[in-house]
């Protein structure tokens, strides 16, 4: 589904990623974890085509009857559509649009892609409805606690049906009990056959939670289990 090899990626003289390599199943799910600076939220980035690598290369499988296509080699409006269409993302904080209520925000990228407005809404109450938010839609951001905040940024990251989803920290500012139901609708959601889920975290709980953990030291691959 996914295959990156020999990454390297560089911030001046600091070297962030270097010959990292990895690959992606269908229906798997992947944790990166390290400490603090080891370049886990710059792996995540460059596997989501938000950057690109200064070498090697991120090579995404097409869907039924679309090539293979290598990330670090297409434009930002290229990759910015691809994100659109092919990826859902979920951070530490929500990052729902607040002038928008929790149906709208799940809507957004359905609309943005040309979806009817009203399939687009009916498929966010589908999706709200699936993470325990029935009867949510017409509520504002503010009106909603930070674990429903977080079900409903997943709800909007699965809206388009992702082929993958990108986590980074979901989980981080939650308490045990949220965060559990959070990373139960974010790994459920994402466990379609043709799908995948990868997530940055500091939790050896969320870790243990996916099929596999890779570690990053200083931007290098330490261990992969």
């Amino acid at each position: 589904m996914l295959r990156a090899t020999n990454l390297c990626k560089a911030f001046g003289e600091r070297r962030a990623l270097i010959d990292v390599s990895v690959d992606l199943t269908p229906g798997e799910s992947l944790a990166i974890m390290g400490p603090s600076g080891s370049g886990k939220s710059t792996l995540l980035h460059t596997l989501a085509g938000i950057s690109a690598p200064d070498s090697g290369s991120v090579l995404l499988r097409g869907r039924a009857g679309e090539a293979t296509s290598d990330l670090g080699q297409l434009g930002d409006a290229a990759r910015s559509a691809l994100r659109l269409a092919r990826f859902g993302f979920v951070f530490q904080q929500s990052m729902l649009i607040p002038e928008l209520s929790a149906g709208e925000n799940v809507a957004l990228p359905l609309l943005l892609l040309g979806h009817d407005r009203a399939a687009a809404f009916r498929a966010a109450d589908a999706g709200l409805s699936a993470l325990g938010l029935l009867g949510s839609g017409a509520r504002r951001v503010g009106e909603l606690s930070g674990g429903e905040a977080q079900r409903v940024a997943i709800a909007r990251a699965l809206a388009t049906e992702p082929t993958l989803v990108f986590a980074d920290e979901p989980t981080g500012a939650l308490d045990s009990d949220t965060a559990s139901a959070v990373l139960d609708a974010l790994i459920a959601g994402a466990a379609r056959p043709e799908s995948g889920l990868i997530i940055v975290t500091h939790d050896d709980r969320v870790a243990a939670r996916c099929d596999r953990t890779l570690r990053l030291v200083d931007g290098r691959i330490a261990s992969t289990l």
